[in-house]
């Protein structure tokens, strides 16, 4: 299958080069902000996407100009022979970054193999530096090992982002100690809007940690904080602090204000295509793969699909069947 060089372009005019792959909809932490504590119900396996029908998708879609993936999950690590399935990812022609979303509790024993197979970076999923809120965030003890991993993935020189997200009465104490972290490794901290992605709906009648509040939290304890460039595909406003090894990262991932220059897609664990995180399933891809049809036929029904996408995160959510159906778990989505 040839690549085609030029990305398609939806009907905004936003080139799609971009998606995010869940290979599991399992997760071995309960996060506050992302499942209820008694967990969600999780599908049987033969309702997920295969390795094989991942492959294949992943084939068509870079024939039509995607040359970013990242795997994600659930926690991707819970998968079995997921550095099997990484190795048949980095071979297809016109995939150039893989990308990996981990909670860092499985990840360090895989670190070699992330080094060898040439993963672009890791994004690392840790709201506290502090053992005890770690366990109340997440509802497991595992903040040792997740620390373990960062420190190895720092030694092993994969680039490192760190996702915090900014949930009130939980961790604002680590705003700061969390940002810290720049001063003397070369990491990127993100600082995340909390969404209603946690099987229960919005924990606030108002968001009142927006994006903005995070960014004059920052300015308080970091009074030469400035800006630096973005890449025009970011989600994240990027600052640094002078004489810091790293750069921080504020995503206002709930007032959505980079939707503008959104390149990305998504593909649930089930299947599931969403070109909005704040809009339903547009296609299924498992059922399109499992009935038969050509890779033209899926071209063609992608592009239909891209076609149609939501100019927005707020266009996207209005256009659900009920807006009672955003309440789903970030882990089923694909974080």
């Amino acid at each position: 299958m040839t690549k085609q060089r030029t990305p398609i372009i939806d009907n905004h005019g936003r080139p799609l080069t971009y998606v995010r792959l869940a290979v599991t909809d399992r997760c071995n932490l309960r996060c506050f902000y992302c499942m209820p504590a008694e967990g969600i119900d999780y599908l049987p396996k033969k309702q997920l996407l295969t390795y094989e029908e991942m492959e294949r998708m992943l084939q068509v879609l870079a024939s039509l100009g995607i040359s970013k993936v990242r795997i994600t999950g659930g926690e991707p690590f819970l998968r079995k022979d997921l550095i099997y399935f990484l190795q048949q990812v980095k071979a297809i022609p016109g995939i150039e970054e893989i990308h990996i979303t981990t909670n860092g509790v499985l990840t360090e024993p895989y670190i070699e193999d992330l080094v060898k197979l040439g993963i672009k970076s890791v994004n690392l999923s840790l709201d506290t530096l502090d053992r005890e809120r770690f366990f109340k965030i997440t509802r497991r003890d595992e903040f040792e090992k997740v620390m373990q991993t960062y420190y190895a993935l720092l030694d092993s020189q994969i680039p490192v982002k760190i996702n915090a997200v900014v949930m009130e009465n939980q961790n604002i104490a680590d705003i700061v100690p969390l940002a810290a972290l720049t001063k003397d490794y070369p990491v990127s901290v993100r600082f995340i809007e909390e969404m209603p992605f946690n099987g229960e709906g919005q924990h606030y009648p108002v968001l009142t940690w927006n994006y903005r509040k995070i960014i004059q939290e920052l300015q308080t304890a970091f009074p030469d904080l400035y800006k630096v460039s973005d890449d025009l595909h970011s989600t994240a406003n990027h600052y640094a602090i002078p004489g810091y090894k790293g750069n921080i990262g504020v995503i206002a991932a709930f007032s959505r204000t980079f939707c503008g220059t959104c390149n990305r897609i998504r593909v649930t664990a089930q299947g599931g295509l969403k070109t909005c995180l704040y809009g339903n399933d547009v296609l299924n891809v498992k059922d399109i793969l499992r009935s038969g049809t050509s890779n033209a036929t899926l071209i063609e029904e992608l592009l239909r699909t891209f076609n149609s996408r939501a100019k927005n995160g707020y266009e996207a959510e209005a256009q659900r069947p009920s807006l009672l159906s955003i309440f789903e778990s970030m882990s089923s989505i694909g974080g």
